[in-house]
């Protein structure tokens, strides 16, 4: 079967606009073929604001998420594989989903958690907020 990632990329996108909402992609910037202004990459993730009135032909496909943005009064192309989108949440309230990392060989487990979260077998009951400005993803079901 085909990846249910871009399906679900649309979804999440639609209900966040709909509502109102800014819809916020994480990428992981290290991705084959990702095409991002160097300049906003951080720590190997780029955060990118994906609304209508911040971007210019949005391109929700299969296989690329493509569109046109203003970087520092710049406009440059972004082209992004749809392996490499990490998130897609509302940025007013971090709801969205979590995807994860897409690896080659498909056997290999989705990466450790981020440093943030309690070790395992500790517990953690949600309540811990993360140290630095990351933004806050919750389950949708």
């Amino acid at each position: 079967m085909s990846s249910n990632r871009p399906y679900l990329l649309r979804a999440i996108y639609d209900w966040i606009s709909d509502n109102g909402l800014t819809p916020y992609l994480l990428i992981d910037a290290a991705g084959e073929g990702v095409r991002v202004p160097p300049q906003v990459v951080k720590n190997g993730q780029v955060v990118l604001n994906i609304a209508m009135r911040a971007v210019a032909n949005l391109e929700l496909g299969n296989d690329w998420i493509g569109f046109s943005a203003r970087f520092s009064g710049v406009s440059q192309a972004v082209r992004i594989p749809v392996g490499s989108v990490l998130a897609l949440y509302a940025q007013e309230n971090g709801q969205g989903m979590m995807f994860p990392a897409e690896e080659e060989g498909g056997d290999t487990p989705p990466p450790a958690p981020a440093p943030d979260e309690p070790p395992s077998g500790q517990g953690g009951n949600g309540d811990d907020k993360p140290k630095r400005g990351a933004p806050f993803l919750r389950v949708i079901k």
